[in-house]
C-alpha cells in the first residue's frame, strides 16, 4: 500500500501540474477552449480568473512533491495526506458548482491515494 499511495500522490500531483498548465497558459488557445468548453470571448474574459485557479492548481502539485521528498518520512505523509485532502475538497466543490466530472477527475485520485497513505 506504501508505494501504491506514493504512485498516486505522484500522480495528483502531476495532474495539478497539468491542470496549471491548461489554465494559465492554454486557456484562450483551441485545446484550452475546446477542453474547457469555451467560447473565444468568454476565455479572454476569464482568463485572468483562470490562470489565479492555475496558479493554486500549482501549489496543490507543490504540495504534493514536497511531502513526496520531505526528509522526515512520516512528517511527510502528513504533508502528503493534508495537500491529498485539500485536492480533494477542491474537486467535490468543483463537481458540485461547475462539472461533476470535476470530482470524478480531481477528488478521485485523491481520495485513492489518501486511502492508501491511512492503510500503508
Amino acid at each position: 500500500m506504501k508505494i501504491a499511495g506514493l504512485v498516486l500522490v505522484l500522480l495528483v500531483a502531476l495532474e495539478h501540474v497539468y491542470f496549471l498548465y491548461l489554465e494559465m497558459f492554454l486557456w484562450t488557445r483551441p485545446k484550452g477552449l475546446r477542453i474547457f468548453g469555451n467560447t473565444a470571448e468568454r476565455a479572454e474574459a476569464s482568463k485572468v480568473l483562470a490562470a489565479n485557479q492555475g496558479l493554486y492548481n500549482g501549489f496543490l502539485a507543490a504540495g504534493l512533491l514536497w511531502g513526496l521528498i520531505y526528509p522526515a518520512a512520516a512528517a511527510g505523509v502528513h504533508i502528503q495526506m493534508f495537500f491529498l485532502a485539500c485536492v480533494v475538497v477542491a474537486g467535490i466543490y468543483g463537481g458540485l458548482t461547475v462539472k461533476m466530472r470535476i470530482m470524478y477527475l480531481q477528488s478521485g485520485p485523491a481520495l485513492l491515494g489518501l486511502l492508501a497513505l491511512l492503510l500503508a
